[in-house]
Order: structure tokens, then sequence, then C-alpha cells
């Protein structure tokens, strides 16, 4: 299954053998929606496939939504069944390019841009991102803000209050020369 996604996504992004390409299949994404005075709400997800398109700054992530861990079981089968309905919409993806990416110039911090596409709906990105290179090893970083709304993810009245309006997101990825 990981191969069959691992070859869908470097169909879709358009790669050319001969380009100079970094990829991961363990990055990382935890969200938090926390709210004060109830139990803590925020996941991690370790087995997120991404691959950056060193020639260009072209970049695509995919998580399988059943990959988040939760410190609660139950929350963890709420969130899959009731929220994002990961039978339905098994996976999110992000599909951008960091903006003016320059491989022999690298720069600390990026705009990036794209579209995230969550539960069946897609929406355009555009967040601050860090990055540095270590040998054959390019690390990214970034964190940003969204709703559930902005995904169609409807969160029932009795638990809305339980739940942060703004989800923080934040992502780590360190993606290895191939």
């Amino acid at each position: 299954m990981k191969n069959l996604i691992i070859f869908i996504l470097l169909l879709t992004t358009s790669f050319v053998v001969s380009q100079e390409k970094y990829i991961t299949k363990k990055g990382i994404i935890k969200f938090e929606a926390s709210v004060p005075s109830f139990e803590e709400v925020k996941a991690k997800n370790s087995t997120v496939t991404a691959i950056l398109n060193a020639d260009n700054g072209e970049f695509a992530a995919l998580a399988l939504m059943k990959g988040f861990r939760f410190k609660n079981a139950l929350m963890e089968e709420h969130f899959n069944e009731n929220y994002v309905e990961s039978d339905d919409y098994p996976k999110a993806t992000f599909k951008g390019k960091l903006i003016d990416f320059d491989k022999n110039n690298l720069k600390e911090e990026y705009s990036i841009k794209g579209i995230l596409t969550l539960h069946g709906k897609s929406k355009d990105l555009s967040v601050t991102g860090k990055l540095s290179k270590k040998d054959n090893t390019i690390l990214i970083s970034s964190s940003f803000k969204t709703k559930p709304e902005d995904f169609n993810i409807k969160i029932p009245g009795i638990v809305s209050k339980k739940i942060a309006k703004d989800i923080l997101v934040s992502l780590n990825f360190d993606l290895q020369k191939k």
C-alpha cells in the first residue's frame, strides 16, 4: 500500500528521474485543538510521506488519516468515525511549492503555497516554513491554524465548547536525498 501511494505521489507531481529529489516516509504532522479546562485534544501522525523536488521547489505530502494517534483511544475512534470520516476520506494531501526556492542558495525561511485537501475539500494554503540542510537531508518545518469548517468537518454542539475553533497544525519533515 505504501509503495502504491509513493508511486502515485511521484506521478502526480510530474517528477523526472534526473531531477534532484528529497523524500521521507516518516514525516510528522501534529495538531492541537485543546481548550482550557477540558481534556486535551491533540494528535500526532509520524508516518507522513513527503517529497521535495530540489530543482524547482515543488513539494507534496500525503498523510493517512488513520495514522493520527491520540492519548485517548476513544477520542481517536471519534476522530476517525465522526469527524474526518477516515473510511470515506482516508487521506489528506498537500501539493504546492516553496516560493523562490534555490537549492544552491538556501534561505532559512520560505513561503510555501499550495492546495491542502482534507475531508474531500481543497483549500488554498499559504504559510511560512523554516528550512535547513545538513549533509544529504533537508529539514522543513512549519505551523499554521485552520478551522474544521474550512474542510466541511462538523463538530456537534454537545462537544463544540471542548474543541478549539482554531486548530494549530505543525509539521516536520526530514527529507533524505534520493
